[in-house]
């Protein structure tokens, strides 16, 4: 298993596999949308020459008071084609892309997602940190990981996605 950054020639294959993933355009448009923002990062996971994985991050910023100029990002989504789903993929996915999220100098990683699969990572519910989510959800699914410690030491407010997350419905 190969997991590395999205090429120029992934893109459709990138496509195809997260209208498979998730049944649907929706994730597949977004990151279309995103992507055209020049403001992500992007990774894959390749099985004999099968892009088998995606993993997708994009800009967030926050609403309210921080101490400092933050470089925060979202991850949203991940996917995995279905025949290859349960065999650690998607964790080999995200663990990759918040090793190369902290080598480019992000302070913090965001997501929204379920609250029994993030905690492995390091995400933690983003209330205890100061932070909420510009969308109701529970508390618990919105979460995040200091990618540098002590990042959001003196930072508070609502974290706001790109608008191109509100046409993904």
């Amino acid at each position: 298993m190969d997991i590395r950054t999205e090429k120029p020639e992934d893109l459709e294959a990138v496509r195809n596999l997260n209208i498979v993933a998730f049944g649907r355009e929706n994730e597949a448009n977004l990151v279309d949308r995103l992507r055209g923002t020049g403001s992500t990062f992007s990774f894959v996971a390749v099985q004999s020459d099968r892009i088998v994985g995606h993993l997708f991050f994009s800009l967030v910023t926050v609403e309210g008071k921080c101490s400092k100029n933050l470089s925060i990002l979202g991850l949203a989504p991940v996917a995995v084609l279905p025949n290859y789903q349960r065999q650690g993929i998607g964790t080999l996915l995200i663990r990759q892309g918040l090793k190369e999220c902290a080598r480019s100098g992000f302070q913090a990683v965001v997501v929204l997602g379920h609250p029994d699969f993030y905690p492995r990572f390091g995400f933690i519910p983003a209330s205890r940190k100061g932070l909420g989510c510009e969308y109701d959800v529970p508390d618990e699914a919105f979460m995040v990981l200091e990618l540098e410690s002590g990042a959001l030491q003196d930072c508070s407010g609502t974290v706001k996605y790109r608008s191109e997350f509100s046409l993904c419905e």
